[in-house]
């Protein structure tokens, strides 16, 4: 709470166009005294600032700079995420006001954790990490409570996790992790945690393989969303850009000399990008990228490979196979996403590349 009774009493005073000799005379008080007011090298007592307040027409509150908080729930968990937002310090004590005002609330309880990891994160505070991590626990017990869809017990988990992992306990942290692993959901942090430990690096392979299929397939359905996305609002330039990065990824994950799924997916990526350039009049260009996802279909058809070790930087643990329902084939899986954009010229484009082939298979 910052109180600006020195600079309000300096600034109703130079308002009156008093000098400090003239409003110590008023009150009754020597002209050093106002003057170390005004300087804040002391405080009046509570009968002089009465007597200001009345004299400068004002209320006591006003003179003393004081202003009333909103201090409902809802407020105060707005005014903690400012704080977090504006990595602003002061959010730790008011995390801790608010704590003692709503102590088993979990919005309050979870967002003051968030702010003690957010800044022991940051300057590698020891005592602000092992606070965050007690208000994460005590939010876990809370969480009944919570009503946000973006936070729940495996989220809490996962930031659990991380405190630990600060706090150089990597033991705790994976074993966190591990024990709540549904669905290969923590896959990167347990590899890269067991790859920062030399004792466990040889363990970190698996982890980090799995999490780079998972990142992988996701980053495809992502690619392709964005396409659609940015095509229904005509920004054709856009569906290009993600597209030509998406298949630049790939290309990077391709073993070389080597045939693997990713070839099918780079196929449709560049079927997508015809249609783009089709959308945009570049004829001349949407036909050279039909013809290059005919030929990344027409490769892997003739020798097919789904196993996923043949994915670069890819060692499953076990035998594991790549699967899609785009098509049972590679150019089938084309003719199918040309169909979906139910575009005519698009359509007979596609045709007409697919009878100039060498090894056409259209009849």
């Amino acid at each position: 709470m910052k109180i600006k009774l020195a600079e309000n009493i300096r600034q109703f005073r130079k308002d009156r166009a008093l000098t400090q000799e003239q409003l110590a005379e008023v009150l009754g008080v020597t002209t050093g005294a106002v003057y170390k007011w005004e300087a804040q090298l002391s405080n009046p007592e509570l009968n002089l600032i009465m007597e200001m307040a009345d004299f400068f027409d004002t209320s006591v509150d006003v003179l003393l700079g004081y202003e009333m908080k909103d201090n409902r729930l809802s407020a105060c968990i707005e005014r903690l995420k400012t704080y977090r937002h504006n990595k602003d310090p002061q959010g730790l004590a008011e995390a801790e006001k608010a704590l003692r005002k709503y102590p088993h609330n979990f919005a309050i309880v979870h967002e003051s954790s968030t702010l003690y990891r957010v800044f022991g994160v940051e300057s590698m505070d020891r005592t602000l990490l092992w606070r965050a991590l007690e208000l994460l626990k005590e939010s876990s017990v809370l969480l009944s409570q919570n009503s946000d869809p973006e936070i729940s017990e495996i989220t809490i988990i996962g930031e659990m996790a991380d405190v630990y992992l600060m706090l150089d306990e990597r033991k705790k942290s994976v074993e966190l992790l591990q024990k709540h692993n549904a669905g290969g959901l923590y896959n990167d942090k347990i590899g890269l945690t067991l790859a920062m430990d030399p004792q466990r690096r040889t363990e970190a392979a698996p982890f980090l393989s799995q999490a780079l299929l998972q990142q992988v397939a996701a980053l495809i359905r992502i690619i392709i969303g964005y396409v659609n996305v940015f095509l229904e609002r005509g920004d054709a330039s856009a569906s290009q850009d993600i597209l030509l990065w998406g298949s630049t990824l790939l290309s990077g994950l391709k073993t070389t000399g080597k045939r693997s799924f990713l070839d099918k997916m780079d196929a449709i990526f560049h079927i997508c990008l015809a249609f783009t350039l089709s959308k945009s009049g570049d004829i001349v260009q949407a036909r050279s990228a039909l013809e290059k996802a005919e030929e990344l279909a027409l490769a892997f058809d003739a020798s097919p490979d789904y196993d996923l070790s043949s994915i670069r930087f890819v060692e499953p643990e076990k035998p594991a196979s790549a699967y899609d329902n785009l098509g049972t084939t590679a150019m089938e899986s084309l003719d199918n996403t040309v169909r979906s954009f139910a575009n005519e010229e698009f359509s007979a484009l596609w045709q007409d590349v697919r009878k100039q082939s060498p090894v056409s298979d259209t009849k």
